[in-house]
């Protein structure tokens, strides 16, 4: 009724849809994919429904299938492409391309009927006469019947025209529309999906052209497309048209945005990483090829393409388009989102909208975890796609012409793809390129077909050798690694399902954030032990007092480099505090709303003094794993301000991104009164113990903890054993030294009493208590013990959480009554 009442409106008589040759964008929605195709179906949803919560999307009209069943037809086209397709073995590269050419000369040798020519036209200056232009640049687009559904995404099989402008081009740009049909990408996709070719039709999308190329635009998923993590929308963009993201000719800027917060009013941007962006896809004044690749300025290049305003704009459309989609399917339909930004206007608009394909299809219950079991020499690396391993021969094709050189199980190594390269990497264990990004053509094609994926190299077609056996490894989260050799690797299988509970709380250790989203979905209670450290010699690599006082760093090498690296920072403390507070926001997210324990930095002295400007502030000590660490630094004037950055930081997670569920640790605290001493800092930066329930913990790794526990639990709210450095410090053995490894031992009774009497304290005085250490994770018999002794929680190294958690539940069943413990 609505349809038919704007139709009424805009003076239009009332039309059958099924009948309609056009159909405008306001006319149409997702229920009318068999007539306009799932592209335009989706863009009709969208403008139809959600312009009015503020989702901007072009106007445009659809050119239906039954437009392109009547071309067909009305030329005899349909009996010859029968006849034709008859011929076609999809698997044999050089039949299938014979085979497609022909096809597409078929449609392109027809004529469009002068009646349907001039609706065409009709709407196209209707189009342009909406926005008060003649001529108006149009984007055509293609949109097939069977693209862009809920089970199967076409991924660029069919064609698109940018900047077309004029009654002649438009109408020529339809006819290779039309033809795309059969692009032998397509043939051989519909082939794999067991899709009828005579079935499958084509509509076009005629939708204004947004002015991007004056500014900047890409691709939007509503979750992490590696892991499948559902709480983010993961946000790519470059400068100019959206091809060079799609494409994958250029490493293009990445955001992160925490769903779950987001949608409270927090500008929850939890991640950005900058692409080199080298080039970008931009108009041109050839009507044969309106738009030219050019060069993007260095300047350009350094520079985020959008504003964490902006960024925060295509978020909240993302999730408002995928929750609109989700209650539509009475499921959650995570979103494949394309956007842009015009240039001239400066207003950012949604110009398509796909059900993502990939990990909405997986069986969320089912977990596989690839494990290298073998390291060999590195030959490049880039960013991962998928978490698998493969290994094979490298096959290194630059040009698609030479595509039927590749055999099955290669490894195919090239500059980038397109879906031209489609038939081979089909038949591909593993792609390698030189450029792109997580959302350029060879990645979403890649997850598409399970294969493992590394993008970005820079330099993979030189590093590598044709012909050279490889190991390609995805499976260390973002950073994908091409490794020398066919090395050995394993794949562990999980069933969520079929893992019990248990009373005691199985949590996680966590070091790098890009693997956290993966690590959210095993079955744990949250993370016990965060690690600063990783974090700090990652991302950051600059010790925090050389961006305080960077004038006290006199080498000119060190400046530069510095310099280098905090790029776009004008307050270089600020680097520090944006990087810390990102990578520990992926960790709280990938666990929210459950509890993410956060200790705060724990190098020692020899090992800050590695950090880039680090030898100006580090003294020399004889035994820096007992000397000037942990809590003792925080308060000390050679230290505090650094200290600082690290409370601003996590006053950030919690207070701009949302994420309380982040709770913080102080190691290596040896009296109650130093422990006060940290508190008070803390609340000068902002972090206050118990504002917005803020715990803050204490290390429980020496003796003195142990002995004075009673007074500890007067300060803080809980206790996290250490029982690496409680061992080394109960046995006086240096844990580093081969000389009395022997002698180093969790197990050791006189350490187990100490564990013993910290647990019954603690929980006589109502705080919490966990396990961070190694023990538990390497020997089963320390997990039992523990449980004897009634520990809140126990955090264990990844591979160690599901066996682990089977141990445990087993083991409180058959728990009997406590022992008489032992006192100290």
């Amino acid at each position: 009724m609505g349809n038919i009442i704007s139709q009424v409106l805009r003076g239009n008589p009332v039309r059958t849809k099924s009948k309609s040759n056009i159909l405008w964008f306001d006319e149409i929605g997702i229920e009318d994919i068999d007539l306009v195709g799932g592209k335009n179906a989706s863009l009709g949803e969208m403008y139809h429904n959600l312009k009015r919560k503020k989702v901007q999307v072009p106007s445009g009209f659809a050119i239906t299938s039954s437009a392109y069943r009547y071309v067909l037809e009305k030329s005899g086209a349909l009996a010859a492409l029968a006849t034709l397709l008859k011929k076609l073995n999809h698997k044999d590269s050089q039949v299938l391309a014979s085979i497609g050419q022909k096809a597409r000369e078929i449609i392109l040798n027809c004529e469009i009927p002068p009646d349907l020519q001039k609706e065409i036209i009709d709407a196209y200056q209707k189009l342009s006469s909406q926005y008060k232009l003649k001529n108006m640049e149009v984007a055509v687009r293609s949109s097939a019947t069977s693209e862009d559904l809920p089970t199967a995404s076409f991924a660029g099989q069919q064609e698109t025209y940018l900047n077309i402008s004029g009654e002649k081009e438009l109408l020529l740009a339809c006819k290779r529309c039309f033809a795309s049909l059969f692009t032998n990408r397509a043939i051989a996709y519909r082939c794999e999906q067991k899709i009828d070719h005579l079935s499958s039709y084509l509509s076009i999308g005629v939708q204004k052209m947004v002015r991007s190329d004056l500014a900047c635009a890409g691709v939007i998923f509503t979750l992490d497309t590696e892991s499948g993590f559902p709480n983010v929308v993961y946000i790519t963009g470059s400068y100019g048209l959206g091809e060079s993201v799609v494409q994958g000719t250029v490493n293009p800027d990445e955001f992160y945005v925490f769903k779950p917060t987001l949608k409270d009013g927090y500008k929850s941007i939890i991640d950005k990483t900058i692409g080199n962006k080298a080039t970008q896809v931009v108009y041109a004044k050839d009507k044969e090829h309106p738009v030219k690749t050019i060069d993007t300025p260095l300047e350009d290049r350094k520079k985020f393409c959008l504003n964490d305003r902006e960024i925060i704009q295509l978020a909240k459309w993302a999730v408002t388009i995928e929750d609109h989609y989700s209650k539509k399917n009475g499921k959650w339909t995570p979103m494949d989102l394309e956007w842009a930004k015009d240039g001239q206007t400066g207003q950012l608009f949604i110009v398509q909208a796909r059900p993502e394909t990939v990990q909405s299809q997986k069986n969320k219950n089912i977990i596989e975890n690839y494990v290298l079991l073998q390291k060999s020499s590195i030959i490049t690396t880039g960013k991962s796609v998928g978490n698998k391993i493969a290994q094979g021969t490298a096959k290194i094709i630059k040009n698609v012409k030479d595509i039927s050189q590749f055999k099955p199980g290669e490894i195919l190594v090239t500059e980038m793809t397109d879906p031209d390269w489609v038939p081979i990497m089909r038949i591909a264990s593993a792609i390698v390129t030189d450029r792109g990004g997580r959302t350029s053509h060879a990645a979403i094609v890649s997850r598409e077909l399970g294969l493992p994926c590394i993008v970005g190299t820079n330099n993979a077609t030189q590093a590598i050798k044709n012909g050279q056996p490889i190991t390609v490894d995805c499976s260390e989260g973002e950073h994908g690694i091409v490794y020398d050799g066919l090395l050995k690797f394993k794949v562990n299988t999980i069933n969520v399902q079929k893992v019990p509970n248990t009373k005691t709380k199985i949590m996680i250790n966590v070091g790098y954030p890009d693997e956290a989203f993966a690590l959210g979905l095993l079955p744990s209670e949250g993370v016990g032990l965060a690690r600063e450290e990783f974090i700090v010699t990652e991302s950051i690599r600059i010790h925090p007092m050389a961006l305080v006082e960077f004038e006290k760093v006199e080498d000119p090498q060190i400046r530069e480099q510095i310099n280098t690296i905090t790029s776009g920072y004008p307050d270089k403390p600020a680097f520090f505090v944006d990087k810390l507070a990102m990578g520990v926001a992926t960790i709280a997210a990938s666990f929210y709303p459950r509890d993410v324990i956060l200790r705060f930095s724990d190098f020692k002295t020899n090992e800050y003094v590695n950090l880039i400007g680090g030898k100006y502030f580090e003294p020399k000590e004889e035994n820096p794993m007992i000397g000037w660490r942990g809590a003792s630094r925080y308060y000390n004037e050679g230290y505090k301000e650094g200290f600082a950055l690290e409370c601003k930081a996590i006053k950030r997670v919690r207070e701009e991104f949302g994420l309380k569920n982040l709770k913080v640790m102080i190691p290596v605290c040896r009296t109650p009164e130093e422990g006060k001493k940290v508190l008070q800092v803390m609340k000068k930066n902002g972090l206050v113990q118990g504002k917005d329930g803020l715990e803050v913990y204490v290390m429980c790794e020496i003796p003195s903890n142990v002995i004075l526990a009673d007074q500890f639990c007067d300060i803080f709210d809980g206790f996290s054993i250490g029982s690496n450095d409680l061992t080394q410090m109960t046995l006086g053995v240096d844990r580093d030294s081969a000389l009395v490894a022997d002698i180093y031992d969790e197990r050791n009774e006189a350490v187990k009493r100490m564990i013993e009497h910290v647990i019954r304290v603690a929980k006589s005085r109502k705080r919490k208590i966990g396990i961070c250490g190694d023990a538990p994770s390497t020997y089963p018999e320390f997990a039992k013990f523990l449980v004897d002794c009634g520990i809140d929680s126990i955090s264990l190294s990844p591979d160690a959480v599901l066996k682990t958690r089977i141990l445990v539940a087993n083991h409180e069943k058959l728990k009997k009554k406590p022992k008489k413990s032992h006192s100290l």
